[in-house]
């Protein structure tokens, strides 16, 4: 493996992030898609885990030293933690409502803890580590994210 494999990874939870935004915020995406979106939002969800954790994999096999090395496993743990937050946010509403029941508003189970997780923390995580990855690869002219002397190597 080498570092070309990392930067096809990257480059590929980028177009899955920009993907998964498409989707959710542009309206002629969500009309079109209104009757596949469940499926469509679970399919670029798994491949946003799979690309996560395969560059998380990848960083630690071939040795990713320095900055880089930081910066592709934030990438990497925030695009596996988005969907695992959003699953671990539901399944915590349906528990509470199920053990709690429902009240005259409608919720008592409202569970913000993964719900925040998933929709602020790990998408400004995720950019972070997007960011800096390629403002590390611009630094020090190579591909992102091949890395060099303060970036980072890749044995």
């Amino acid at each position: 493996m080498n570092s070309k494999l990392i930067g096809s990874i990257f480059w590929a939870l980028v177009a899955v992030f920009i993907l998964v935004l498409g989707v959710i915020f542009v309206p002629a995406l969500n009309e079109q898609s209104a009757k596949v979106a469940p499926f469509g939002l679970i399919f670029l969800g798994v491949a946003f885990l799979g690309l996560g954790v395969t560059l998380i994999v990848l960083t630690v096999k071939q040795k990713v030293e320095g900055k880089l090395k930081k910066f592709l496993l934030l990438t990497g743990a925030s695009a596996t933690g988005l969907p695992v937050f959003a699953i671990l946010s539901n399944v915590f509403y349906a528990l509470l409502i199920y053990f709690f029941g429902e009240d005259v508003w409608g919720s008592v189970g409202d569970e913000p803890f993964f719900f925040i997780l998933a929709t602020v923390v790990c998408p400004i995580a995720f950019l972070v580590g997007v960011i800096g990855t390629i403002v590390l690869a611009a630094k020090n002219n190579t591909s992102v994210p091949s890395g060099t002397s303060q970036g980072g190597k890749v044995e």
